[in-house]
């Protein structure tokens, strides 16, 4: 059972990702009904995401960080605790500021949670099928859009934005909670402590220690590659509803574009995880960062809903199949007792680059009356991620064991 354990981590992992990820990135479909009620621009709106993307990134390396102090399970409860009371908080907001307040801050500090911690939680349980598990895990983000965006669709239409977003808010601390208390902590991290800052290293084996992780080239080529992939879709995954309803679709067929680009992404997930596993990763990550960039400069051509959904079928293949095995390859490349604090940091710089498409495709639209500029300037970045991916050193070789055992490298 024990061997076998790093499984039910996955299971519990893709239920948190789809809750917590759902609800905090369900508010494209709040952006229409929030500007009607209360008169706030799409920009102003949009920066509450935008704020929202940084405040993940900046906590998420203190979230990864504490992770591989106490563990993933105590950091997931205390930022599902948090992303209840800021999506509350947003609920009640009267002022924008004070809605761009608690939903970028407080719902983006939480956001940052349940990422690097749990998906360092699982590469340290697996050796083999190393791909597969990440992808497994990140299926609750692909599952939220299918659930999560058409339930808070129908919520809106039905109570009103402001009901609906508290609704949310305590469903999901109820489901959160129960679910960190499956994720356990992998051996490998368990049995072996952070070595004293003035311990010697050990020749040839990967860095253990935070600062000297954080300084290597490979640590640069993953945090840019992963900056540009999410700078380059954050746009329009966020806008794309909007532009949907501006060429004509209903806000309900708008939003189940979101269910399309879910269900693609599950398929992406498990068929990159496999892909990975067998070809390496960093290859995969490089062909899907191509394919995500031609899609997104596809967007300049459509208007009919059934196009929308093609591509958004493309697109949430994507970057749906290449985001987990950005784990993968930092895995490859460092040790296990500094895995949170290395994904907390890669997506802390990721953040960053989600935080220009909301903002910068509100700006783009309110001023150009158009969402054409965003879909060409985020193409070119996802060309530029394809060709940083390329830039990635070869990974070392880990030695194989039976399914489920991290072995040493």
């Amino acid at each position: 059972m024990e061997r076998n354990y790093g499984w039910v981590v996955v299971a519990a992992g893709a239920l948190i990702t789809c809750v917590a990820m759902g609800a905090m990135f369900a508010l494209p479909v709040y952006l229409q009904p929030i500007a009607a009620e209360t008169g706030w621009s799409r920009a102003g709106i949009s920066a509450a995401m935008t704020i929202g993307f940084v405040s993940m990134g900046v906590c998420g390396f203190g979230w990864g960080t504490l992770s591989d102090r106490i563990g993933a399970r105590p950091v997931v409860i205390a930022a599902a605790i948090l992303l209840c009371g800021g999506l509350i908080l947003a609920s009640f907001a009267q002022h924008l500021v004070v809605f761009q307040l608690a939903y970028g801050v407080l719902v983006g500090a939480s956001g940052g949670a349940f990422f690097a911690p749990i998906m360092a939680a699982t590469v340290g349980w697996f050796d083999r099928h190393r791909s597969l598990a990440v992808s497994l895990v990140s299926i609750g983000t692909g599952v939220a859009p299918m659930v999560m965006t058409p339930f808070a669709t129908v919520l809106i239409e039905t109570l009103g934005w402001r009901t609906a977003m508290a609704a949310t808010a305590l469903g999901a601390v109820v489901l959160l909670v129960p679910a960190a208390l499956f994720i356990r902590r992998p051996p490998e991290a368990a049995a072996a402590p952070l070595p004293a800052a003035g311990a010697a290293a050990v020749p040839a084996a990967p860095p253990s220690r935070i600062g000297a992780a954080l300084r290597t080239p490979q640590f640069a080529v993953l945090a840019l590659t992963f900056f540009l992939c999410c700078a380059a879709h954050s746009g329009p995954i966020f806008h794309t509803v909007s532009y949907a309803m501006i060429c004509g679709a209903t806000p309900l067929a708008a939003a189940s574009i979101y269910s399309v680009e879910g269900f693609a992404g599950l398929i992406g997930r498990v068929a990159f995880g496999l892909m990975g596993d067998r070809f390496g990763a960093r290859r995969v990550i490089v062909g899907g960062l191509v394919l995500q960039a031609v899609g997104i400069y596809t967007y300049v051509h459509v208007s009919e809903l059934s196009e929308f959904y093609l591509l958004a079928a493309v697109l949430g293949m994507a970057y749906g199949g290449v985001m987990p095995l950005y784990a993968v390859l930092a895995r490859d490349y460092f040790d296990q007792r500094v895995m949170g604090a290395v994904l907390g940091a890669a997506t802390m710089v990721s953040a960053i680059g989600m935080a220009f498409g909301p903002v910068g495709g509100g700006w783009l639209y309110d001023h150009f009356g158009s969402y054409y500029w965003l879909y060409v300037a985020s193409a070119g970045v996802g060309i530029a991620a394809a060709a940083m991916a390329l830039a990635f050193p070869p990974a070392r070789r880990t030695g194989s064991g039976p399914e489920g055992t991290p072995q040493p490298a």
